[in-house]
């Protein structure tokens, strides 16, 4: 792990939190071959290139996620329609348009975690991705 990615976990108020980042850390390593780095306050693993209708684009971390005070975040940029099956097995969590939201990783299904993680990556990666989260589903 990077320092960058070891300061930030460190530095999780909630032990709760802070067990669940390392939980996902190595959850997201294993379902995109790719290593954790800092995009901000996000870790993120791998990139994709977005670009829309409107002409904007941009390159981001094609899987993440982010120890925030109420719940662990996991961003899925594909949308959380295009994980529907899966999630109906995750367990506790609040879906949001291109999140979920996890108070607590021990409560869920991490088998079905990891392959909505893997699922949403390898949809952003297969090319330019063309849809926003509201959208889901791979383009």
């Amino acid at each position: 792990m990077d320092n960058a990615v070891e300061t930030y976990v460190n530095a999780v108020r909630s032990k709760v939190r802070q067990r669940d980042a390392e939980t996902m850390i190595e959850l997201m390593r294993r379902a995109t071959s790719q290593p954790p780095r800092m995009w901000g306050s996000i870790v993120g693993f791998g990139e994709y290139h977005y670009r829309y209708a409107s002409g904007r684009e941009g390159t981001a971390p094609a899987a993440g996620f982010a120890a925030r005070q109420a719940a662990t975040v996991v961003y899925l940029s594909d949308g959380v329609g295009a994980h529907t099956d899966l999630l109906a097995r995750l367990g506790p969590h609040a879906a949001r348009v291109g999140c979920i939201h996890v108070k607590d990783l021990s409560t869920v299904d991490l088998k079905a975690l990891e392959e909505i993680v893997a699922k949403s990556y390898a949809n952003l990666t297969s090319g330019t991705y063309t849809k926003r989260a509201h959208e889901g589903g791979a383009s």
